[in-house]
């Protein structure tokens, strides 16, 4: 992660892979886990190479992602009002070469761009489960809403 700091509220925890020759296992989240809150739903979401999906938050759910197969850029916005961290932003680099779980936090902007050569997998765990009446997902542009960054890759 090439920042100064960690938004407020944003917590990891490395997840350890377990092989032998039948496969693998890799825990992702429990329920006595420091970081975990509730329960609200699973769910997958898979992003092809080069696709961004972003820039969006939510006012109830915090979010608990883990990148399964492939890799994603994901990447944290803070523009909460009074934050300690606010204008800060956040880079995170998961999937197949870094097995981490991220728990996003409420009224924090998030999104995801996939780097692999492949499709990458995403599991969410979020503390509420969807509701498809009143979504709490609110959204902007991932290029042009606003927040200051760019989602091409930095090569040098």
């Amino acid at each position: 992660m090439g920042n100064k700091r960690l938004i407020e509220g944003v917590k990891m925890k490395p997840l350890r892979v377990i092989p032998d020759e039948r496969g693998r296992l890799m825990e992702i989240l429990r329920a006595d886990d420091e970081l975990f809150e509730q329960f609200g739903q699973v769910y997958l979401t898979t992003a092809y190479p080069g696709v961004v999906k972003a820039w969006h938050y939510h006012r109830k759910q915090a979010d608990h992602m883990v990148v399964v197969k492939g890799m994603m850029k994901v990447v944290l916005y803070d523009d909460r009002e009074g934050s300690p961290t606010r204008g800060e932003i956040n880079e995170f680099f998961l999937g197949d070469h870094n097995h981490l779980l991220l728990k996003i936090p409420k009224m924090v902007y998030h999104g995801f761009k996939c780097i692999s050569e492949t499709e990458a997998l995403v599991i969410n765990i979020p503390t509420e489960v969807y509701n498809y009446q009143e979504p709490d997902e609110y959204r902007i542009d991932p290029h042009k809403g606003g927040i200051p960054y760019d989602w091409a890759r930095k090569d040098g």
